[in-house]
């Protein structure tokens, strides 16, 4: 009975960290998947920000292709987690509050921005896991 307890403890905690790794790894995968293109024409993204009140539109599109493509890429390996889930908490906030006060719908307008609100708030609260480079690199 005391070796079942214990491998259960031990499923517990690495299962944990192996849900980390897919969550954080479906996420990063899918901000890449959305800041791939933004980084790919950079032109037409400083203006879709500056058209959607985001000035200077140049600075901001940048910022958020390069957080999207390269923090995506980061976070998949599981790289500076905590402080990228930050900044991913900040986007995602800002794109929530911005698609309110222009009246969008929940559903079919910002519930996946949501989404991935609280999944990059997640990341932050738990971090990486032990299957990631943090862990490897800092024992985070």
């Amino acid at each position: 009975m005391v070796s079942f307890s214990y491998s259960f403890v031990l499923f517990l905690v690495h299962g944990r960290d192996f849900g980390l790794l897919f969550f954080r790894a479906v996420f990063g995968v899918i901000m890449m998947v959305h800041g791939f293109p933004k980084l790919k024409n950079l032109k037409e993204t400083s203006l879709n920000f500056a058209n959607m009140g985001f000035r200077p539109g140049a600075f901001w599109g940048t910022l958020a292709a390069l957080l999207e493509s390269l923090g995506g890429i980061a976070l998949t390996f599981g790289f500076m987690a905590i402080p990228l889930a930050g900044l991913f908490v900040l986007e995602f906030l800002t794109i929530v509050i911005w698609k309110i006060s222009k009246h969008m719908p929940f559903a079919g307008g910002w519930e996946f921005d949501l989404l991935l609100c609280s999944a990059a708030l997640m990341l932050f609260l738990f971090g990486a896991g032990m299957t990631s480079l943090d862990h490897v690199l800092f024992w985070l």
